[in-house]
């Protein structure tokens, strides 16, 4: 099976992806790299904090592709977006 990520969609819009970003969180996203003084707050922009915790609760989901919604404003890619 070939790599793939979860990532925030860059048509979302911003309170979009915030109130995903907060569902992913909640929800089982390891969330604990985003946050300020995390290895992964920079860049600091809500779009790359939710891909971050897009992929984190999509690799914990076994990759299933029905983890990668968050109500329309994730996808999935198949370059790493790192």
């Amino acid at each position: 099976m070939a790599a793939t990520w979860c990532v925030a969609r860059t048509d979302a819009t911003i309170e979009a992806l915030q109130n995903a970003l907060d569902y992913a969180c909640g929800a089982g996203a390891d969330c604990a790299p985003v946050q300020e003084s995390g290895a992964c707050f920079a860049p600091d922009t809500v779009q790359a904090h939710a891909s971050y915790a897009f992929n984190s609760y999509y690799m914990h989901s076994s990759m299933n592709p029905a983890a990668c919604d968050f109500a329309g404003t994730a996808t999935i890619a198949k370059t790493d977006p790192s």
